[in-house]
């Protein structure tokens, strides 16, 4: 509530500045617990910094106004750490314009005065230039019809996917008539709380290296960068994706800038790139004859629709995500090779239309001259959104408005600009639901039309409501805007259609196949032109390819509109062998497909622990039940998920049939504790398969429900001895008959046994979001399964699970080295209540495999310690993926080279009823301490996932506390040590990775 508890120790805080500032220090971000409400300690602290000579002094207070502690404690020291820098750079700037009005861009889209620039405002601040820059040309072009002389072919309301393709990555974006903002994100792992434009970034730019790894082609995340640059820049660079577009006559050199070279003043080098593709493909023919690429076009190629397939892949995550069909949309494309890619990635997405500005190579510079300037404040409010307090925080909204635009007003006068546009003021509202961490942004207006606004904007992203549930007002915020320049774009006669003249007709690669493609340059184009694809749109800062099937029509406003005017061919892939190319893109869909089913149930689960924790995973398996590929979800879920799998598969062989799903949580058939419930979807590729018919896939999603019963609430008991004490058993239920929810019998289920559920509904709520999540696979592999057929779809399955399977024989390989003559490393860990894990490791150097022999662990145990063989599995799954050196999934074949022994009656095998509560939890972190331990790469880390839980009947609360993780030694490529690395302190570490509630 903001009441003093304690005082501040003055004396000591003065003493700890001078210190700080005796060792040169001058910046200082200043963060006090409850500093959102309790403003007069920071307030004191800022004055004494200042008077002790610091230079910057963030305050958290000032930085970021809300609760939580974390976000705003990183925010202000990223401030901190960034004002200073900014400041000399603006200072440098106004020395060389001086008079001129000096404005910045925003993180959140608006300018800003010079004088009131912060470093926290300025990180994303150029995409944030291209996303106005889209919204602003967007709105024109659909207000206006964009007549080409027949029907307008954009019309309706603005809705667009941004996607700003540049050197090192490629941003992507949602617009649909109002900005979206974030005001807690993530950038570079530092969590940021100001706002900021929604923005999605994947690595895959012009710049991205491609590389060969032995066994699959790969295209970043590492970049070239503007210097040296790719191949073709002639300074000695990599390959990377803008070669690739060279090489397959893309991009053509002599209709490029001739700025590169050592001296900045030659065209673009494509023999060099011709040369690099031959030394890469013949390395790969060296390796794979038989399925490497047919040439250096068909490599290129190969590179391009992997990252095509990345793209889509960060689209396709924002739409998941938020719940848009992107079929619905236009692709809006900018940046500099935006238009090479546009058409790729709008077929992988089933997208029919891309708009392409006059200015897309510049588009970033070009919306920061049309945006506004604007002025963001926030204040924390935290009450329920009701009567009793609506007037006192819409009060209080009434103040900080008034607080914004006399700052917006004092910023404009310093600047030296007096504007003829009022001043606006947007305000706006953060609702979420009380017990939940996820607010929504609505505008400001009576109570009911705050709840009816943010109801519809709930229901449109997780796609339910929680009924019963008050709603909380979490702060409120206020925009100041003056409107920015309005896009004066001429219109331009429409003439009838032509044929437009070419410049050239050039050889282009695609499909596999070379085509003869027009080559335009958009300065011959009339409006109402149109150009079929194949062909290539030169202009001075940009080059737009329209593919085979496509056809480009130029605007009354001079805006390229591609449409697909051909049907898409459904492309199989040729053969069942492994490909380079394909094994890289199997991967990426496969990763994919179980990343948009972790946002599915992220988005539609109901209770805190799935929704804000993420304590959940989801996963696709093969016909067998092999684990096939995951999100990057909780570790000690993924290698444990497959037994459960397998089970269900075991004990329904021959009596599934489409619409059937079954629930399990079963400690003994390969579940980990009872409230990790795992929910399992047979996948046919028909909806009406008869009994004869076998699932081709299985897709799985196990979630950590918050109460599943036993003997205290949170299903976490630290005492229990037998395995009803620690909830409702759930062996192979059939959760979902030919499509129809038994929700009577699986609520009666939950209400079972001596230590039922103590919330039901709650669990169905989950068991419903796991179904979801679970559908959104099976949809997903369908749709693979349409493009390239269902024999090469499950040949790549073995294939991924083989090319991880080397990857963990190298890393065998590479301990072999290390161990020398020895092969044989054991390991004992104590554990407090004392029994022990014992784990011996041999190394089989010859045979490129290894061991893991348990012998020795303590017996089964009367406590609560024991862990299911699955645990175990999932902790040596986890510890040689680790050991591999490379970005691989986590499959069932990393375990293909590993022989695991877990000798019978041990506290890794418990037999019911035996309880295992802890084991999951506690014992799993000892097995991995345990394994790193014989392996000789790692100390302990903190060896326990740290429950915390309390709670009643009504109410239930669990989370882990993270410690700390080990140090080791660094090893080099032969596997010897080189130097070695620090633990890291406050972490989650190892068999768990779920998010720590912020302590305000």
């Amino acid at each position: 509530h903001g009441d003093l508890i304690q005082p501040l120790d003055e004396v000591q805080l003065r003493s700890q500045l001078q210190a700080a500032h005796a060792r040169g220090l001058r910046s200082v971000a200043i963060v006090f617990m409850h500093g959102y409400r309790y403003t007069e300690h920071e307030a004191r602290a800022a004055a004494m910094a200042s008077d002790l000579g610091f230079t910057q002094v963030s305050v958290s207070h000032q930085v970021s106004p809300l609760m939580k502690l974390v976000s705003r404690g990183d925010t202000t020291v990223v401030d901190a750490y960034l004002s200073p820098i900014l400041r000399r750079y603006v200072e440098q700037v106004s020395h060389e314009m001086p008079g001129v009005p000096l404005y910045f861009m925003q993180s959140s889209g608006g300018l800003t005065d010079a004088h009131a620039f912060q470093g926290k405002d300025a990180i994303l601040s150029g995409p944030a230039g291209g996303i106005v820059g889209m919204a602003r040309t967007a709105d024109l072009a659909f207000a206006e019809g964009s007549q080409t002389g027949e029907a307008p072919v954009l019309s309706g309301d603005t809705r667009v996917i941004g996607f700003d393709m540049g050197g090192t990555s490629t941003d992507v974006s949602h617009y649909a008539g109002e900005f979206e903002r974030e005001f807690e994100t993530q950038v570079a792992g530092v969590r940021m709380r100001a706002p900021m434009m929604s923005i999605h970034t994947v690595a895959a730019g012009g710049g991205s290296i491609l590389q060969f790894d032995g066994a699959r082609l790969r295209v970043g995340p590492q970049s070239a960068g503007a210097n040296p640059g790719p191949a073709s820049y002639r300074r000695g660079g990599p390959l990377a994706v803008t070669d690739a577009n060279v090489m397959v006559g893309k991009i053509q050199p002599a209709f490029f800038p001739a700025v590169f070279g050592p001296q900045a003043n030659e065209l673009l080098d494509a023999e060099v790139v011709r040369r690099r593709f031959q030394g890469m493909l013949d390395e790969i023919r060296a390796v794979s004859p038989e399925t490497a690429p047919a040439s250096p076009e068909a490599l290129a190629e190969g590179f391009i629709q992997i990252a095509v397939q990345q793209m889509a892949n960060a689209i396709k995550k924002i739409s998941v995500a938020r719940g848009y069909d992107v079929t619905r949309y236009t692709l809006q494309c900018f940046g500099g090779a935006g238009g090479q890619h546009a058409c790729r990635v709008a077929d992988v997405l089933g997208m029919e239309r891309v708009l392409v500005h006059p200015l897309a190579g510049v588009l970033s510079a070009y919306g920061m001259g049309l945006a506004d300037q604007s002025l963001i404040r926030e204040q924390a409010v935290e009450k329920k959104l009701e009567a009793a307090s609506f007037a006192e925080w819409s009060r209080g909204l009434d103040a900080l408005a008034e607080q914004a635009q006399q700052a917006l007003s004092a910023t404009s006068l310093t600047a030296g600009t007096v504007s003829s546009s009022p001043i606006e003021l947007r305000r706006r509202v953060h609702v979420r639901y009380e017990g939940t961490d996820s607010a929504l942004i609505v505008p400001f207006g009576s109570l009911q039309d705050i709840q009816r606004a943010f109801e519809a904007a709930y229901r449109q992203r997780f796609a339910f409501l929680m009924q019963g549930k008050a709603l909380v007002v979490e702060a409120v915020s206020v925009e100041a805007v003056i409107r920015g320049e309005t896009a004066q774009e001429p219109r331009l006669p429409v003439h009838p259609v032509r044929e437009v003249p070419r410049r050239a007709t050039v050889p282009l690669f695609s499909g596999n196949r070379w085509h003869d493609a027009a080559l335009v340059v958009r300065e011959d184009m009339r409006a109402g032109d149109r150009v079929e694809g194949p062909a290539i749109i030169a202009e001075r800062n940009a080059t737009t390819v329209v593919e085979p099937g496509w056809q480009a029509r130029l605007t009354s406003l001079d805006h390229l509109v591609l449409l697909r005017v051909q049907p898409r061919e459904q492309v199989f892939a040729a053969g069942t062998r492994v490909d380079p190319v394909l094994l890289e893109v199997f991967n990426n869909l496969f990763m994919n497909i179980a990343e948009q089913m972790g946002l599915q149930l992220q988005n539609t689960a109901y209770s805190v622990n799935i929704k804000e924790r993420l304590d959940f995973s989801c996963a696709l398996f093969d016909a067998e039940g092999n684990l096939i590929a995951n999100a990057p979800h909780m570790p000690v879920h993924l290698g444990s998920m497959g037994e459960s799998i397998k089970t269900v598969i075991r004990e329904n062989r021959g009596s599934m049939q489409p619409g059937d799903v079954y629930v399990l949580n079963d400690p003994y058939h390969g579940g980990t504790h009872l409230p990790d419930v795992t929910v399992i979807t047979p996948v046919y590729l028909r909806e009406d398969a008869g009994p004869q018919d076998q699932p081709v896939f299985y897709v799985g999603s196990r979630g950590h429900h918050a109460d599943i019963g036993g003997i205290s609430p949170g299903s976490m008991p630290p005492f229990s001895r037998h395995i009803d004490e620690e909830g409702v058993q759930i062996q192979n239920f059939k959760l979902v008959q030919a499509g129809v929810l038994r929700e009577a019998e699986m609520v009666a289920l939950l209400s079972s046994g001596p230590y039922p559920s103590r919330n039901p509904a709650q669990n169905m709520a989950d068991l419903r979001a796991q179904i979801a999540a679970n559908e959104k696979g099976v949809q997903e592999l369908r749709r693979m399964v349409q493009q390239f057929g269902l024999e090469v779809v499950t040949a790549y399955m073995r294939h991924v699970q083989d090319n991880a399977e080397e990857s963990v024989r190298r890393a065998i390989t590479r301990l072999a080295r290390r161990f020398g003559e020895q092969s044989r490393h054991s390991f004992t860990l104590p554990l407090d209540n004392g029994a022990q894990i014992q784990v011996a490791v041999t190394i089989d150097a010859a045979a490129r495999n290894a061991t893991i022999d348990f012998t020795g662990t303590s017996p089964q145990q009367s406590n609560n310690f024991n862990a299911p063989r699955a645990v175990s599995m999932a902790a040596v799954l986890y510890v040689f993926r680790t050991l591999v050196e490379d970005d691989i999934p986590l499959n069932a074949g990393c375990l293909k080279p590993i022989e695991v022994i877990v000798p019978p009656g041990c506290m890794l095998v418990p037999e019911a009823p035996a309880s295992v509560v802890a084991g999951n939890v506690e014992t799993s972190t000892c097995i991995t301490n345990a394994l790193y331990g014989a392996l000789q790469v790692m100390a302990a880390s903190q060896p326990t996932v740290n429950n915390f839980t309390f709670g009643n009947d009504r109410v239930q609360y669990y989370e882990t506390i993270s410690g700390g993780s080990g140090a080791g030694p660094r090893f080099d490529s032969q596997g010897l040590v080189e130097g070695g690395f620090d633990g890291t302190s406050v972490v989650q570490t190892h068999m768990t990775n779920s998010r720590l509630t912020d302590p305000e």
